[in-house]
C-alpha cells in the first residue's frame, strides 16, 4: 500500500477522477473505485466521483497493493520479441489460447505471461495481471502485445482505437485473387443464425476495414499481406471469405474439411508497430513465418 499527495493547482473545472487517473497512471475506473472506498481525500474530507476541481485542492490517495490474479501462473516457454518495464510482445504459437476461459483454464498465453513477467507486473485495474491489448485467434500465430501496468495499457488501447497501433498479417487464401491489391470495407457483426460465428452484416455490426496486397499466386492459392485498419473478431477470416477467398485451413469460414496436415487457418500476425507508451518512440517489430506456413509455401513452390 502506498500513499500519495497530489497538488491540483492550475487544473480548474477538470473532473477529479480524470485528473487523478492521469497523475497516478491508473485507470479512471480504478480511481472511481478508490473514491467510493474512501481512499481519496481532499483536505481530509472524502469526495464524490463527479467532483470538479477549483485548482486549489491537495489530494491524498491511498493505493492498495495489486491483488494476485486468480489465474494460475504456469512455466510455459515463450518466444519474446520485445520486453521492457511497460510492454511485452510475444510471438504466439499456433494452437495457444490467449485468455483463460471455460475449457481452457490452463496453458494459455495469460498463464504463461503471469509466470514470465512475475513481479514486473504492477497491476491492471488493481489486479496483478498482464493487460492484453488485442487478441488473436487460437489457431492464428504471431505477434501479440500486452501491457504490464495501467498507464501502458491505457496508452496502447488508445492507439488501437485511433489506428496508430498497426498490425500486418500474412495469409494463404483459397483461389487466385485477380487484383494485386484492394480494400475490403464491410461491417462485421454476429452471424444471424450461427452465434459462434461472425459475418459481414449491416445488423448490429461495427465498421471493419482490411487492406490486402498479393505477394504471390500459386495453383489455386494466393499468398497475401493484410493490414488491419480496425480489429474486429475474426476480421481477416470473415473479410477474405466474403470476397470468395477464405483463408486456407479455415473450417469455420471456408471449406469444412481442412487441408491434409494443416490444423487451423494459415494466418500469421507478422508485423506490429506502436508508439512506446512511456518514451513516445515508434517501435517496429516483425517475426519470421512459422514452420507450418513456410512448409506449405515450399510445397506450393
Amino acid at each position: 500500500m502506498k500513499k500519495l499527495t497530489i497538488d491540483a493547482s492550475g487544473h480548474e473545472t477538470e473532473r477529479a477522477d480524470a485528473f487523478l487517473a492521469a497523475e497516478t497512471g491508473i485507470s479512471r475506473s480504478a480511481v472511481q473505485k478508490l473514491i467510493d472506498e474512501g481512499m481519496v481525500t481532499q483536505n481530509g474530507k472524502s469526495l464524490k466521483k463527479n467532483y470538479r476541481l477549483s485548482g486549489t485542492e491537495i489530494f491524498e490517495i491511498i493505493i492498495p497493493e495489486p491483488e494476485e490474479a486468480d489465474t494460475a501462473a504456469e512455466e510455459i516457454p515463450l518466444d519474446v520479441v520485445f520486453e521492457d518495464e511497460d510492454v511485452i510482445v510475444v510471438n504466439k504459437p499456433k494452437g495457444m489460447v490467449v485468455h483463460p476461459a471455460a475449457g481452457h483454464s490452463r496453458g494459455t498465453l495469460v498463464n504463461a505471461l503471469l509466470h514470465h513477467c512475475g513481479d514486473s507486473l504492477s497491476g491492471i485495474g488493481g489486479e496483478k495481471r498482464p493487460g492484453i491489448v488485442h487478441r488473436i485467434d487460437k489457431d492464428t500465430s504471431g505477434l501479440i502485445i500486452a501491457a504490464k501496468n495501467d498507464a501502458a495499457h491505457r496508452a496502447l488501447a488508445a492507439q488501437l482505437k485511433d489506428h496508430s497501433l498497426s498490425r500486418v498479417y500474412e495469409a494463404l487464401v483459397i483461389g487466385n485473387i485477380k487484383a494485386d491489391k484492394g480494400t475490403i470495407d464491410a461491417p462485421i457483426g454476429r452471424h444471424p443464425t450461427e452465434r459462434k460465428k461472425m459475418a459481414v452484416t449491416s445488423k448490429n455490426s461495427r465498421s471493419a476495414v482490411t487492406h490486402y496486397e498479393v505477394l504471390a499466386r500459386y495453383n489455386g492459392v494466393t499468398h497475401v499481406r493484410c493490414r488491419l485498419e480496425t480489429g474486429r473478431t475474426h476480421q481477416i477470416r470473415v473479410h477474405m471469405a466474403s470476397i470468395g477467398h477464405p483463408v486456407l485451413g479455415d473450417t469455420i469460414y471456408g471449406k469444412k474439411k481442412s487441408e491434409p496436415g494443416l490444423q487451423g487457418q494459415c494466418l500469421h500476425a507478422k508485423e506490429l508497430r506502436f508508439i512506446h507508451p512511456r518514451t513516445g518512440v515508434p517501435v517496429s517489430l516483425s517475426c519470421e513465418l512459422p514452420d507450418y506456413f513456410a512448409k506449405i509455401l515450399r510445397k506450393l513452390n
